[in-house]
């Protein structure tokens, strides 16, 4: 299946911050090598002339998701800091769009959706299609797939631009199954007609 760019069209990338990363207080296993894919869709969207959103944690110091405040992960992406930050190799264009989530003490938040102004941003674009790459599978990138299909965008999974932590070793293809379930197209690079 090949799929043409066109108006209405964009990219979205999903957490590639520092502490998610190899180094990273959170990091998925070889989150990194996805890097050089990221940066090809990136050039080519903004070839394309099309818009580019960037998702990413910034959670205040005590947030409930941290293990210190009873919740699953080790602290990361505390805003303002190093580990927040998205790893200095990808190529972001100038005016890539960044959604912050999970910006509350309370609230927990794996969907680029969840009480951002994403959608409110994409309509206002004229949005109908999003291209989701980055990490990690079953969680961010899962939600934020599963957010973007309950509001009616037709949503391809970049699935070589996506990595996993795989807490359970098939999370991963469970994440990709759930997906193609709900509506989602996986696609590679080479599917996307230049």
């Amino acid at each position: 299946m090949k799929v043409t760019l066109a108006s209405g069209d964009a990219l979205v990338i999903v957490d590639m911050q520092n502490d998610f990363l190899p180094g990273g207080s959170l990091a998925v296993p070889m989150g990194d090598t996805i890097i050089p894919v990221i940066n090809r869709y990136l050039r080519l969207f903004h070839d394309h002339g099309l818009p580019v959103f960037a998702t990413r944690d910034w959670h205040p110091s005590d947030h409930c998701s941290f293990q210190q405040q009873g919740g699953q992960w080790p602290a990361h992406c505390i805003a303002t800091t190093s580990g927040a930050a998205f790893h200095p190799d990808i190529e972001f264009p100038i005016n890539t769009q960044v959604i912050s989530k999970a910006t509350t003490r309370e609230k927990d938040a794996y969907s680029g959706f969840t009480d951002t102004q994403f959608n409110a941003l994409l309509q206002t674009s004229g949005i109908r299609r999003l291209f989701v790459g980055g990490i990690a599978t079953e969680y961010c990138v899962l939600n934020t797939v599963k957010d973007a299909l309950q509001a009616h965008y037709a949503t391809y999974v970049l699935e070589d631009a996506i990595r996993a932590i795989n807490l359970k070793p098939d999370d991963n293809l469970h994440a990709l199954r759930e997906m193609k379930r709900l509506g989602a197209t996986l696609i590679p690079f080479g599917a996307i007609a230049a």
